[in-house]
């Protein structure tokens, strides 16, 4: 190995840069770094074992290239730089937050205990699960509820509890009390 190409893969070892394109299908992206454009490499997922996370990377996102042996086409891309362009979400040493493209964010913050879900205008929530959902604590809800099948509280059904004290016919009943 002559001294020029020691060189160049010693520059080459670790190299800032930009994501330049993504290709979700692959999971692999392009980096720009210089005058250097390094394409089908993968990025660094937070998990990648029996838990697996998905979160491809930005096209413009600041990146480190990782190159082992000084050779970017064998590199890493490791994603993730805050930049002028793309700042931190939060500047609390307590909150976790993610937010979105579209502007929702998701909040927890271990100070206050508080987790915390903002959608925007025309955002959903949707939670399947088949199980069964627990709620502890009280629970706050404006606008309308609507039940498939019925409520139950304090073991009395909404759908077959009866009044007493009221005649049949065209009758109405009293507020309860």
């Amino acid at each position: 190995m002559n001294t020029a190409d020691l060189i160049r893969r010693l520059d080459n070892l670790i190299r800032l840069g930009t994501i330049a394109a993504v290709d979700y299908q692959a999971a692999r992206c392009t980096v720009t770094t210089g005058g250097l454009t390094v394409p089908n490499l993968p990025w660094l997922a937070l998990r990648a074992g029996a838990s697996l996370d998905w979160d491809p990377p930005t096209v413009g996102e600041q990146c480190i290239l990782f190159s082992p042996s000084g050779e970017p086409a064998q590199g890493i891309g490791l994603v993730g730089l805050y930049s002028q362009q793309r700042p931190a979400p939060a500047n609390s040493a307590n909150v976790r937050r993610r937010k979105y493209p579209d502007g929702a964010v998701i909040d927890y913050d271990h100070a206050t205990h508080t987790l915390s879900a903002t959608l925007p205008a025309s955002g959903k929530a949707k939670l399947n699960a088949p199980g069964g959902v627990t709620i502890l604590g009280n629970v706050d809800i404006t606008g309308t509820v609507t039940v498939s099948e019925d409520v139950v509280a304090s073991g009395i059904s909404l759908v077959t509890h009866k009044h007493g004290g009221v005649q049949t016919g065209s009758g109405t009943s009293a507020v309860p009390k």
